[in-house]
């Protein structure tokens, strides 16, 4: 009897192309399932410490919805180093005018904080509009549950 674990090698790895609408669905639950195509949980042949993730497109985050009071009490934050630096954005003006900034940020939140999330989130397409430039790669539509 073989007690050994299987684990794909990088050879036989095969990505496929996805499109999530993002119309009227609530931001974090499309942010979730691209984070889950992207790592590859999906997939059987799903290896923590490797990327096995699939490419993800993302389309209409204009019209992604925010729940709750999220547009007006949400606070996106950054630094720029400098001391007094830190500079906000609510949610709502993050919305209006950079929503494809806005699902980068879910997504990146939801991937591993080092370099293979890094590579992960590299396979990500984001679009405001229902426009997209990627219809060679023949995507297939992922449904958001």
């Amino acid at each position: 009897m073989n007690n050994t674990t299987y684990s794909v090698k990088k050879s036989e790895i095969e990505r496929k192309w996805y499109i999530i609408d993002a119309a009227n669905k609530p931001l974090g639950r499309v942010a979730t399932e691209a984070a889950k195509l992207l790592r590859g949980k999906h997939k059987p042949t799903y290896t923590p410490h490797m990327d096995v993730g699939d490419h993800v497109i993302i389309l209409n985050c204009k019209d992604a919805v925010l729940t709750g009071k999220k547009l007006d009490q949400k606070v996106y934050r950054h630094h720029s180093g400098y001391i007094g630096g830190m500079k906000e954005t609510s949610a709502r003006v993050m919305m209006e005018n950079r929503p494809e900034r806005a699902m980068m940020l879910a997504i990146k939140g939801m991937l591993p904080h080092n370099s293979l999330g890094r590579q992960m989130l590299k396979k990500v397409r984001v679009y405001a509009g229902s426009e997209h430039e990627n219809m060679a790669q023949k995507p297939e539509v992922w449904e958001v549950k």
